[in-house]
């Protein structure tokens, strides 16, 4: 049974807007104090959403770029063919610059450059209209693979289980459920009674203003805590599982996600936690071979000493160091929880099962189906 409604499309962090010109974001850099909306439209407008993370998570990502594509060929309608082409192509390489880390960016992109270059033989204003076919088509299936995917988090968790959760993997950085969050909002529809623990996420607090504000407008029970308190919540025996949501996975399992994410794994497998990843099959890479193939980005380090801040928090001339990501090791991840079943060790192996022999899903594995 599909939990998917067209209404779904136009209520989202990222839409179309309604005269089709624009994407149509909300700022995640104002909330949780303030909603504002803000209409993208040039490449720079949109590369610099993404840069700044007003529009953030992997699949959120993945919706804007598809979306992006689209918009940013309207003002082409006139070109020949091998002109259009070759502006989109700069086009998409200007906004893939953005965030060299979410595959979903690159992944989006690819898929709509495909479209243009499959209908080679079309006239220009008919491969816009295809795009735009295309970018509803992915918001579409991120909807519905998110709603899968909450279901497959949700059988693994019992009501009154403690959940402590890393980030931001909610409705924002994806379409309707979310990913990591996905199963503690459905368990609310359902009448499940969860307790969740969201992580602060220092330095952009992603935890604290995106977190705690999506599922404290849900209904859902959650408490906020500092980065390091997870350390406590697992040992007085509050948690039952960790879930968390992922930027990149690679294809021997070690998971790229939010910097903290790797420590709060190390935590759990001390205290006998199970640690879930959750994400799309989009967000795996299977030409990524290894965690160390990952390049990790590295954000402004005056983040750490100024932002939220009235007076910096450290002397202007101490170091700082931000990465905005770090990666899981495989071997601490107890399995990876896709909108195509659930996948256990080994990775290596079972990840390919997943994906089939040529590196990429199979059109009949949309079935309920666990590598283990």
């Amino acid at each position: 049974m599909s939990l998917f409604k067209e209404e779904d499309l136009k209520n989202g962090s990222v839409t179309l807007s309604e005269d089709g010109s624009a994407i149509v974001i909300l700022d995640q850099t104002r909330l949780p104090l303030h909603e504002v909306y803000l209409t993208l439209r040039t490449k720079e407008e949109i590369y610099d959403a993404i840069k700044v993370l007003a529009v953030r998570g992997a699949p959120a990502i993945g919706i804007c770029a598809a979306y992006a594509v689209y918009v940013l060929s309207l003002p082409k309608a006139e070109m020949d063919y091998e002109s259009f082409a070759a502006a989109m192509e700069a086009d998409a390489e200007y906004v893939n610059s953005s965030r060299p880390t979410a595959v979903n960016l690159s992944w989006a992109i690819r898929r709509q450059m495909a479209v243009i270059r499959e209908h080679a033989d079309k006239p220009v204003r008919e491969i816009i209209r295809l795009l735009k076919e295309e970018a509803i088509a992915i918001h579409r299936e991120d909807i519905e693979m998110c709603a899968k995917i909450s279901e497959y988090g949700l059988s693994l968790v019992k009501a009154g289980d403690g959940i402590l959760t890393h980030c931001n993997a909610g409705p924002l950085a994806t379409s309707k459920y979310g990913t990591a969050i996905g199963p503690m909002l459905l368990a609310k529809e359902r009448g499940i009674d969860l307790k969740v623990f969201a992580d602060e996420t220092r330095p952009l607090l992603q935890g604290a203003r995106l977190t705690s504000y999506e599922l404290t407008k849900a209904g859902v029970d959650v408490t906020l805590i500092c980065d390091n308190m997870a350390s406590m919540v697992m040992k007085n025996g509050w948690v039952q599982a960790v879930f968390v949501g992922c930027d990149r996975i690679a294809a021997n399992g070690d998971v790229c996600n939010k910097i903290g994410t790797s420590g709060v794994a190390v935590l759990a497998k001390y205290y006998g936690i199970p640690f879930y990843t959750l994400g799309p099959y989009s967000t795996i890479d299977m030409s990524c071979p290894t965690g160390d193939d990952i390049h990790i980005e590295l954000r402004d380090p005056e983040e750490i000493k100024k932002m939220w801040y009235k007076e910096p928090m450290a002397l202007e001339e101490t170091k700082c160091f931000n990465p905005c990501f770090d990666v899981t090791d495989h071997s601490l991840v107890t399995a990876i929880v896709t909108d195509r079943g659930i996948v256990y060790p080994p990775f290596a192996e079972n990840l390919k099962k997943l994906f089939g022999e040529s590196g990429d899903v199979s059109a009949d594995s949309f079935g309920k189906q666990h590598c283990e």
